[in-house]
């Protein structure tokens, strides 16, 4: 009883000790964090009312799924482990791809978005009817946020909040960069806006253009890292219709296997992925 008595006494003083110093503060990287990066793909991708969270349980649910279907079809829970793993990734990698398709769409699209907003302005349009008729006259993919940021804009009139909004709405970089634009434009004035987006204009155009164009030749690179990942698997699964193959993977030996063969896969992936595949556009103006 002593002895209890005596701990619980260090512990107050220890904590009295503790209190008297101040809790270090990390430094938070949420803004360019896995969270945020995979909350701006699912922008891209056209599902923005989906979160990280509910992505990842999905993910989590389908790994479930499909490692109690192949283990119960295969009698073999190592083929299972790995096919549940491959399943777990299907939804992030369909959400990246076709964030990246839709980017390489509207990559187009900006340089036509910018001459219309130097048109409005030419035309003697106020800065923020200048965007907003954006959700009337630019280009049909990108009507629905600028339609959104007029009626903020008709319902607040406040102009940074309405533009903070909208790049929530675009997660985009180029976007990024149009509305820091418009939003210095706003503060500081000045007749050089016309010249200002002319400029951004050239520089999007000429951007897309030598992408477009590194992207072709490299798209092979690409296709051929993804077939180099799914033959093996292919191949693990047609060997796993068959009960004596499938028993030979639950030895320890053929265990040892399946894990050097998914580490040399994803390793092979990801270095054939970075060579040949162009590195995104980071959002540094959040």
């Amino acid at each position: 009883m002593d002895a209890l008595w005596g701990v619980v006494l260090g512990l107050g003083m220890f904590m009295a000790w503790w209190s008297f110093w101040p809790m270090p503060t990390r430094r938070s990287n949420a803004r360019n964090g896995w969270a945020a990066r995979t909350q701006d793909r699912l922008v891209r991708a056209g599902a923005a009312g989906v979160t990280p969270a509910s992505l990842v349980g999905i993910a989590v649910g389908l790994a479930l799924v499909a490692f109690i279907v192949v283990a119960g079809m295969s009698e073999s829970a190592p083929i299972g482990a790995c096919f549940a793993v491959l399943a777990g990734r299907l939804p992030f990698a369909l959400v990246a791809a076709r964030a990246r398709a839709r980017s390489q769409a509207t990559r187009e699209l900006w340089p036509e978005v910018v001459d219309s907003l130097a048109s409005g302005i030419r035309a003697g349009l106020a800065l923020p009817e200048a965007v907003g008729q954006l959700g009337e006259r630019g280009p049909e993919p990108l009507r629905e946020p600028f339609a959104l940021f007029a009626e903020d804009y008709r319902a607040s009139g406040r102009f940074h909040d309405c533009l903070d909004a909208l790049k929530l709405r675009l997660s985009d970089p180029v976007a990024d960069r149009l509305v820091e634009t418009l939003r210095i434009t706003r503060d500081v004035g000045g007749t050089d806006v016309g010249r200002v987006l002319r400029t951004l204009a050239e520089f999007l155009r000429e951007d897309a253009r030598t992408r477009g164009e590194l992207e072709a030749r490299q798209s092979w690179t690409v296709n051929a890292a993804r077939l180099a990942v799914a033959a093996p698997w292919a191949v693990l699964a047609l060997l796993a219709t068959q009960g004596s193959n499938a028993a030979a993977y639950n030895s320890p030996a053929g265990v040892i296997v399946l894990a050097l063969g998914g580490a040399s896969t994803v390793i092979a992936y990801r270095l054939m992925m970075r060579v040949g595949r162009l590195p995104e556009e980071a959002r540094v103006l959040r």
